[in-house]
């Protein structure tokens, strides 16, 4: 069975040691994560399988974490893809500034495009120094939806936000 962790921990070393003890333990193996230390804290989501009888104990043994500072959610999962899909990829770049991931997501949103994964930083521009804002999404789009329409509705405004955005399908 699939579950879903959900971390978030003062960052310091070892942290990932202790869950990776824990799922070994109760017969679990580790298949997919995302992690990262974000303004000295360490967060993520880990996606494991483990025996359905096993599900329990390990909630309970992840919860014992909370004397290191861990605290850990988890949820079985659900491998069940959205139907009458495509898979679309986002390239985002310009300066930063509030509201980007807002006035992006609005759009994705009112197409009912799903937004799989998503990962953005702030980084200093090679030329300016100027602080540039990245995002790169793995999107899920409607069959029926035109890739040109989404395309035009993104670039309408990518003007008032001055970022460049591209898309290629999969």
């Amino acid at each position: 069975m699939e579950w879903i962790l959900s971390v978030m921990a003062e960052d310091r070393p070892g942290l990932l040691e202790r869950i990776a003890r824990c799922v070994q333990n109760h017969q679990g193996n580790w298949e997919e994560s995302s992690l990262a230390r974000l303004a000295g804290r360490f967060a993520g989501i880990i996606r494991i399988t483990l025996p359905e009888s096993q599900g329990d104990a390990l909630r309970h043994a992840l919860l014992d974490l909370v004397e290191y500072g861990l605290q850990v959610q988890i949820q079985p999962g659900s491998s069940q893809p959205l139907p009458n899909r495509r898979k679309v990829f986002l390239d985002l770049l310009g300066q930063d500034q509030p509201g980007i991931v807002k006035e992006i997501t609005t759009i994705l949103a009112a197409l009912e495009v799903n937004i799989e994964k998503l990962d953005t930083q702030v980084e200093s521009g090679s030329m300016s120094g100027e602080l540039m804002f990245r995002a790169l999404a793995r999107l899920s789009v409607p069959d029926e939806l035109d890739l040109d329409v989404l395309k035009s509705n993104l670039e309408a405004i990518a003007n008032d936000l001055m970022v460049d955005i591209s898309l290629r399908q999969d």
